[in-house]
């Protein structure tokens, strides 16, 4: 596990350190307390990748095609 807070990681190191906190989880050779511990990031690490796939699709939904089908460009959700 790192020391970066959940919420400044990309995705792909979320999902990395979601793999490894299950694996351990998975195997059981950890105390309980650290079990408890290992299972609250690792429902922190699954929300951070769900937040992050759901602000991709959203991109992916504001891109715009024009007459031939080409992208024209993207517009967020926000407005950005």
């Amino acid at each position: 596990m790192t020391d970066t807070p959940v919420e400044q990681m990309t995705f792909e190191l979320a999902m990395k350190e979601l793999e490894a906190v299950v694996g351990q989880l998975e195997r059981g050779d950890v105390a309980l307390d650290q079990s408890i511990a290992l299972y609250e990031r690792g429902a922190a690490l699954k929300k951070r990748c769900e937040d992050e796939l759901k602000r991709a699709e959203e991109k992916v939904a504001a891109i715009t095609l024009d007459a031939t089908g080409q992208p024209t460009g993207t517009t967020s959700v926000d407005g950005q």
